[in-house]
């Protein structure tokens, strides 16, 4: 019977995981520095809602399947490599421009970040509004689909919640493992837009901007060239 002590042993072990900076952490960053804090919050749901995809496949045994298919895993790896790649390069080409031009190299999934002049603040707010709910979607998608096309959750759920759930587990206790741990990473994430949104005054400055934007595009492909480079060597 899955106890109090095997639930610790869960928690602990989640945490690590979900507490060592990897892709997610990176998108989210990115996404709260683009577009504020709400955008690091839609963020923070795609990644949980990536996750709670994976979950509800790894207690159908859909997982175990992609898994034992190897030019289907290789493919999912492939294409989760090209999407941080894909991030990191518009990142990249956004510290190199103007701070005015940047917008045009928005994600087709994000809409536009970017705050008008005060003077056109009349008839631009109800268009900003429609733009930071178009940009929130489109945030949310970047880590769904970061999430979803990263194959490693596959061998992570795979491996971390048969394991705590018992030598037979149920598909109720798989679903409450893994929705547990989508929670504990949506809780981080969150907590890690609202501290990136607090200084977000201070990292506007254009230099600094730009840095950030460099540092967290050239880490987003890093992880990218990382992850295609071990699917071609598996």
């Amino acid at each position: 019977m899955f106890g109090l002590a095997q639930y610790a042993a869960f928690a602990g072990v989640s945490l690590a995981v979900i507490c060592t900076p990897g892709q997610d952490t990176a998108l989210t960053i990115r996404n709260t520095l683009a577009g504020g804090r709400h955008a690091g919050v839609a963020t923070a749901f795609g990644v949980a809602a990536g996750q709670a995809t994976w979950t509800v496949a790894t207690g159908a045994g859909l997982a175990v399947v992609l898994m034992a298919s190897a030019p289907l895993f290789f493919v999912v790896r492939l294409a989760g490599a090209a999407y941080l790649i894909y991030l990191g390069t518009r990142s990249l080409l956004r510290s190199l421009l103007p701070i005015h031009e940047d917008v045009a190299l928005s994600s087709p999934f994000m809409g536009r970040w970017h705050a008008r002049p005060e003077g056109q603040a009349g008839g631009a707010a109800a268009r900003g509004s429609r733009a930071g709910e178009a940009g929130a979607r489109g945030a949310f998608a970047q880590g769904y689909l970061s999430n979803l096309s990263n194959a490693k959750m596959v061998a992570f759920f795979v491996s971390l919640l048969p394991p705590f759930a018992g030598p037979h587990p149920s598909f109720i206790l798989l679903l409450a493992l893994g929705f547990n741990f989508c929670l504990l990473t949506l809780a981080w994430l969150t907590a890690y837009a609202f501290a990136v949104e607090r200084m977000r005054r201070w990292l506007g400055l254009s230099t600094v901007r730009k840095t950030m934007d460099g540092l967290l595009g050239a880490v987003l492909v890093g992880l990218g060239l990382r992850v295609g480079s071990e699917a071609l060597a598996a």
